[in-house]
Order: structure tokens, then sequence, then C-alpha cells
């Protein structure tokens, strides 16, 4: 966790963080003129101003962030958000979030192929290379862990710009029987050491008309360069919209199954985090692991301006479809919600950044909790107050 006492503000970083000009340029309204005053007056108070502190978000884990540590199934990597901006949005490849390291076992690049078996007509053999020669830039999307929790200062989540081959195109490829109503995709699973936090055997079943439509990809660079080991080198699945747990590291295997087929170890280890209802008997009960809407804060600015202190709240908006309009806050539990200050809107990003000006009435502890307002939706994880964050004000 950063030391709160620590001055870690300048101006020049205030203005390459602010979000505000971008959400004017994006809201299309018809007062725009009136509103970019507005915003135009905010932004000349904080750059006049005088930066103090960034606050640490409180009763979240002492992990070390940003750097590689355990092994295999047990070696994670926890992404930093607090210095995100709308300049910086992509997560740079050695800093995006691991859940779980290459195996010790992994075979070597040159030997890769990938199965293509099941409900087929002819089983055959997808070289590494025909894959990379095949990989095109398919953009710039989102990925979180299911698991992505408060001791981990929900740092599992990140952004990555990738490349690889739309799965519709291997699908067609295998030339599958009309009795396959689904498709297993599978990685490699095999670990040296035995782990004491997950279950091996990634693998995942989905329903052959959704993963063909679903934009996915079999992807082999991340962010220009190819897949490091830890991301699933050489080859791995990614689902637009889906959480990662879904999204197959290390893939050898794509198979097709019939409506009879059981769920891997793999789902039922993640039915709770997806949002099941309870463990399915069976693969095709299984609902889409899709990310819905979210929201949460990821740095509070402390500001002396014109000798009052003011703070200012930055976070992110991701996941599910369709633009919010209107995102609310608030910083109690007896409060309303109100709405955030700046929310680019429509949301075009993999993620985006809002923006919220606070003055606390005292000194205290504060829940910063996020709801959606406009349009009036339910989120599990944002109804639940799973991504709440707390901070200690010292002075209001």
């Amino acid at each position: 966790m950063r030391d709160s006492t620590k001055p870690i503000l300048t101006r020049r970083n205030f203005v390459r963080t602010s979000s505000l000009s971008s959400g004017a340029a994006l809201l299309g309204l018809n007062h725009l003129g009136l509103l970019a005053a507005s915003i135009a007056s905010v932004q000349n108070s904080y750059a006049d101003g005088k930066p103090l502190e960034e606050l640490g978000f409180l009763n979240e884990g002492q992990v070390e962030m940003d750097a590689a540590f355990g092994s295999e199934l047990d070696g994670r990597l926890y992404t930093s958000l607090s210095g995100l901006s709308n300049e910086s949005l992509v997560t740079p490849a050695d800093r995006f979030y691991i859940r779980t390291r290459a195996s010790q076992l992994l075979p070597k690049f040159e030997s890769w192929t990938i199965s293509l078996d099941g409900i087929v007509a002819a089983p055959q053999k997808l070289k590494i290379g025909d894959l990379q020669a095949a990989a095109k830039p398919l953009g710039l999307h989102l990925m979180e862990c299911a698991g992505n929790t408060r001791a981990a200062h929900f740092g599992m989540i990140s952004v990555g710009e990738w490349m690889g081959v739309p799965i519709s195109e291997i699908l067609a490829y295998a030339k599958a029987k009309s009795s396959a109503t689904q498709v297993l995709i599978s990685g490699f699973d095999r670990y040296v050491a035995n782990s004491v936090t997950s279950t091996a055997g990634a693998s995942w079943i989905f329903r052959l008309a959704e993963l063909a439509k679903s934009s996915a990809f079999l992807a082999t660079q991340l962010n220009s360069l190819p897949l490091a080991r830890d991301h699933g080198y050489p080859v791995r699945l990614v689902l637009p919209g889906w959480y990662g747990c879904a999204c197959i590291k290390w893939v050898n295997q794509i198979s097709f199954v019939d409506d009879s087929a059981a769920p891997t170890s793999h789902m039922l280890e993640y039915a709770a985090r997806t949002h099941q209802n309870g463990s399915p008997r069976l693969a095709e009960d299984f609902m889409p692991a899709r990310i819905e809407h979210a929201a949460m804060p990821i740095r509070v600015e402390k500001w002396l301006i014109a000798d009052k202190l003011k703070y200012r709240v930055f976070g992110i908006l991701w996941g599910g479809t369709g633009t919010i309009e209107t995102l609310g806050i608030r910083f109690n539990p007896e409060e309303d919600f109100v709405p955030v200050d700046s929310l680019p809107a429509p949301q075009t990003a993999a993620w985006t950044i809002w923006s919220h000006t606070w003055t606390p009435n005292e000194p205290g502890r504060y829940a910063i909790r996020l709801a959606l307002l406009k349009p009036a939706l339910h989120s599990k994880r944002l109804d639940s107050g799973y991504y709440a964050r707390t901070v200690e004000i010292a002075n209001a």
C-alpha cells in the first residue's frame, strides 16, 4: 500500500491525469458550451491549487504490486491501478496481471500444436507457426480475474492490445459434425509443484453458437510482443467481456462435444465467482462468464485550493454492454448516491476513467461506493459493495 503521507502529485501530473476535458468532448450534450465552461473552471481551480498527497486505501492486503512472485499455480502478478490516466490506458505487458504462472514443464515453442478433435469429420493438428502467420490486430481488450479482490488491491485487471486469430476461423477449419453443440478449449496443465490455492485443469466448455459470435480469438501477441510464458505463450484464448478464468492459457486442445458434456473441474472451481446458480450438472447449463458493469475508485488526491482542502476521486468504469450515462457515488451508507462530476459518454475504451470532487464534512473513515443511476441497472458486484474502497480523512 502506498505511504499516504508522501506527497506524490504535481500540477503537471494533475493536467496529465485529468479526465474532465475528454468527458466534455464525448458527452455530446446540447448545453456543451455551459458544461465546458464549468469544467474549465474546475480545471483552473486545481491548476492554481497545491497538491498535497495521495491517500492510501484501508483494509487491503500488504502485497507486492507490479512484479511477479510465486511459481506455477501459486504464481501471481498484481497490477497497480493508481497511475492510470487517459494517456496511459494500456497496461504494459510486464505489468499485465497474472493469475497463474507458467509450468516448469511447459513444452518448447517449436513443437507446439493444437489438437482439433472430438465430434469432427477428421481430427487434425494446428501448428503454432500457422497461427502466427495468420495473426492480425484485434484491438484493445480488458481482462479481469473472477477472483479479483480487495486483498490484492483489485490488481487482477488489465487492458492490452492483442493480436491473434478469430476463433470463428478455427471453428470453421475444424469441420465439426452437426451433432456438435459445444466446444471444449483446454490448456497445458501439468505442474511440478502441488498448489495450495488452485486446482489444476485449465479448460472451459462453451456453447458453439455463442463462441462463434463472441469475437473470441486465439492470441499470439500482447502489446506488439509475443506472449510471455506467464501470459500464455505461445497461444491463449481471449474472450472480450468474459472473466479471465475462461480465457484459457497455453491452449493445446479444441474438442467438439455435445449437450451431454459435464462441466470441467475448472468451471466448477469458478462457479461461484462467475455467478452461476450453484454448480450445474451439465456444461450447457453454465451461464456465460461475462463481466457485468463495474466501477471503483483507483486514486484519491488531497489538494489545497484557495486555503481550503479538496479531495479528488479518480476511478474506472468497465464491463457490461451499452453506455452508462450517469454513474452514482456515495461516501457513507446513509447518503444517497449523487452523479459523479465527470464520466465520458459514450464509453468507447476498454475501461473508462471518471473523476469526482469531494469535500468531506468531518474527519473520519469513508467507504466510497458506486452505483449505476442512468440507466438504472443492477450489477451483482456493484450492488453488493464488492468494489467499495475505504479512505481515512484526517482533515476536512
